[in-house]
């Protein structure tokens, strides 16, 4: 089998920071290669270099046997390279179409035949692969995981020769998982290459032929799939032993009724349903009860209502019927701010649009919700010792891996983005937490982290809301589940009843016998 792609000897600085140490990566002709490791290991930015992103410090490239200059992404498009980033390319403004063949074009005018063009070619390969969407939306329109099927698209779109997926599965259902994949490798067999950076090990185990492993910018090992495990990969890719939600398998300390800590539903939705973005009914009569020591999951593919259930909890979207009340009280009118003060905190799904501010300390990110008041300050003063000391404790606590507390939170990797974003909402008195999203994009050992937190908020009494498409995560946490489909909870499980394949089902708007309907419509419309 012949090389499609090698990499040797890549180095690449960032200011004082080296993140890639002199890393090989040779990618076979019609294999896919899964490359791993921890958020911040130097994955992206060796796929960056490869697609023409940054520029190499040092090392050489070749693609089919040819040096490649990677000096753009037009260089390496012109080469055959294909690349679908975890964190989107995309213009907000322009239509799915529209950016389909943005920088394709060197004419001034599109013409509307041309679009009509462009959007049949792209409903067939949406089609063709199961990823479906209007090619006339706009993109600021569009979902986290919509959006993500627009970047997987505009890959295919292009027809590189060399495919790069970063996190390619992430809003999929199992069942459009292994249809993606199926696709892949039969593009492959074709001798199209894959290239996919992913945490979910079941993944690289089930479909990858050869396996990269980085660890802080240098790769220590590359290994044929068939001759390793996943508890060889997770140690290779954490320097330690995983052992991912020992605590979920250890007995549930459920808060009762009277322990002092909160009484009977923390949070109760009745009848509650909103509109899009688009003006268009997003969620319909949803009613849920989350008791105080319990996690709720709620699975789902993106698209069926997830970021509007996420903005509705915490505020941000105006409910058109129904009511929302935490504790008993009725914070249905109520706006985040107020809805803070009555215990509710989110993990928003898209952590760099919502949960952090880039141009602000990490210090500053810890506080910002509270930072008018003590200790950290008033309406009109600023403590800056109080949140210094604050942010130091948050950081040892949840092992967030800075320079210090006045590094720039833009500069952060994902994992430690998504701990400083933990660490604000769980540092507060909380009766409800939204985590949408919590590991999406995240290593092995930041997830161990995220799970772990969640399920010490939750036997500490705090009522939960998972917002997730990760059955991983569900099948872990969840003490109760339900399926989001086209706005309609549309099935309900205890813990004892949760089953992969009746979960997974109903994602894709099947429900099975076992699932637990008492609370939810009998027909989905």
């Amino acid at each position: 089998m012949s090389d499609a792609v090698v990499m040797r000897a890549i180095v690449k600085h960032f200011g004082g920071v080296q993140a890639l140490k002199g890393v090989d990566l040779t990618v076979r002709t019609g294999e896919i290669h899964a490359l791993l490791g921890e958020n911040g290991a130097g994955k992206t930015t060796l796929m960056n270099v490869l697609y023409g992103l940054v520029p190499a410090d040092g090392g050489t490239i070749e693609v089919d046997g040819r040096p490649l200059e990677a000096a753009s992404p037009q260089d390496s498009m012109r080469a055959g390279i294909g690349m679908v980033h975890q964190h989107f390319m995309l213009v907000p403004t322009l239509s799915v179409a529209e950016n389909m063949i943005l920088g394709d074009r060197g004419k001034a005018v599109l013409r509307r035949g041309e679009l009509r063009a462009v959007s049949a070619r792209l409903a067939e390969i949406g089609e063709r692969y199961g990823l479906e969407i209007d090619p006339s939306a706009r993109v600021w329109q569009l979902s986290v995981g919509e959006q993500q099927r627009v970047e997987i698209l505009r890959a295919l779109y292009r027809g590189a020769r060399v495919l790069i997926l970063d996190e390619p599965t992430a809003t999929l259902t199992p069942m459009e998982t292994e249809s993606l994949f199926a696709k892949l490798r039969a593009m492959g067999e074709a001798g199209t290459s894959v290239v996919f950076i992913t945490h979910h090990l079941d993944e690289v185990m089930g479909w990858s032929d050869r396996i990269t492993v980085l660890r802080q910018g240098t790769r220590v090992g590359e290994l044929d799939t068939a001759q390793t495990s996943p508890g060889e990969l997770a140690r290779m890719m954490v320097g330690r032993d995983v052992e991912l939600m020992r605590v979920a398998a250890g007995e549930r300390r459920m808060v009762v009724a009277g322990s002092g800590v909160h009484g009977g539903a923390a949070l109760t939705v009745s009848g509650v349903s909103a509109n899009g973005d688009r003006g268009t009914s997003a969620l319909r009569d949803i009613s849920l009860t989350v008791e105080a020591g319990e996690i709720l999951a709620i699975a789902g593919v993106e698209g069926n209502g997830q970021p509007e259930l996420e903005d509705v909890l915490y505020g941000l979207r105006p409910v058109e019927k129904g009511t929302i009340s935490v504790a008993g009280h009725d914070v249905t009118a109520l706006p985040p701010a107020e809805r803070l003060e009555h215990g509710i905190a989110l993990i928003p799904s898209d952590r760099y649009r919502r949960g952090l501010i880039r141009d602000l300390s990490v210090a500053d990110n810890l506080v910002y919700d509270r930072i008018d008041s003590q200790p950290f300050g008033t309406p009109l003063t600023v403590n800056r010792k109080a949140i210094r000391t604050h942010a130091n404790e948050l950081v040892e606590r949840f092992g967030i891996r800075v320079s210090g507390p006045d590094q720039m939170a833009g500069t952060l990797s994902g994992g430690n983005a998504q701990r400083v974003v933990l660490a604000r909402s769980l540092s507060r008195d909380l009766k409800c937490l939204i985590a949408a999203q919590p590991t999406r994009g995240l290593d092995i050992g930041a997830i161990e982290v995220v799970w772990e937190q969640l399920a010490a908020a939750r036997d500490a009494g705090a009522a939960i809301v998972l917002v997730s498409t990760d059955l991983d995560e569900v099948m872990s946490l969840a003490d109760r589940c339900g399926v989001l489909y086209r706005g309609r909870l549309i099935a309900t499980w205890r813990r004892d009843e949760l089953d992969r394949e009746q979960i997974g089902l109903a994602m894709g708007g099947k429900v099975g016998p076992r699932s637990d309907q008492s609370d939810v419509p009998e027909q989905v419309s």
